[in-house]
């Protein structure tokens, strides 16, 4: 639900809704212990509203870019853990922090031909760069990143840049337990009570969140 449906069925302000939500999603971040494994399809994806004139990676524009990696299960025709990040331009300088956290150094990377990724074979030897052909090279990843924007334009329709990773995180901890529906919620309350206190500060006012 939306932090706007949430304070019209609770009634609440709108703002104490995403306020809490907000909070929600810290602790739906990622332990970063386990780095995905065995075949990876990594590509990167634009959200935000048409601007004309930008195309493709434009590094000038005002949407919010994202590098989502996901887990191709060869041998059993599906896929596994999938994770996602904002990053701030297409370079294998942005990219990089993102690899060592979640992709381990010796599983094979499939990404398309964007020579952003080639000073990353380097520490990741089992790099491949195929043809996108429009989203066919990866179509499992594809179809990933289309449910993803699917889900953030219809339920959310706006996220503000700087929550944006929350929203991302919110996903992809729901993602990679959707085989353990039974037990999502009691892991989410434990790891919001372990949480540490996330703290905000605003036009020099320093609140607890």
């Amino acid at each position: 639900m939306s932090s706007l449906e949430l304070s019209e069925e609770f009634g609440l302000r709108q703002k104490t809704a995403w306020e809490f939500k907000w909070k929600i999603q810290q602790a739906m971040t990622s332990s970063r212990r386990s780095p995905l494994e065995g075949t990876i399809q990594i590509d990167e994806f634009l959200i935000g509203q048409y601007e004309e004139g930008k195309v493709g990676r434009s590094g000038d524009s005002k949407k919010k870019l994202v590098i989502v990696a996901l887990e191709v299960l060869v041998d059993k025709g599906s896929v596994g853990r999938a994770y996602a990040q904002v990053v701030e331009r297409a370079s294998s300088k942005e990219f990089r922090p993102f690899f060592e956290t979640y992709i381990n150094k010796d599983a094979h990377v499939v990404t398309d031909l964007w020579k952003g990724y080639l000073p990353l074979r380097k520490d990741y030897p089992n790099l491949e760069q195929i043809p996108s052909e429009k989203g066919k090279g990866m179509q499992q990843l594809h179809i990933h990143i289309m449910n993803i924007q699917g889900w953030l334009r219809g339920i959310h329709h706006h996220c503000s840049k700087d929550r944006f990773q929350g929203y991302l995180d919110e996903y992809h901890f729901r993602y990679n337990r959707r085989a353990m529906m039974g037990s999502i919620f009691d892991l989410l309350i434990r790891k919001m009570v372990e949480s540490e206190p996330k703290r905000l500060i605003k036009r020099n006012i320093s609140t607890v969140v």
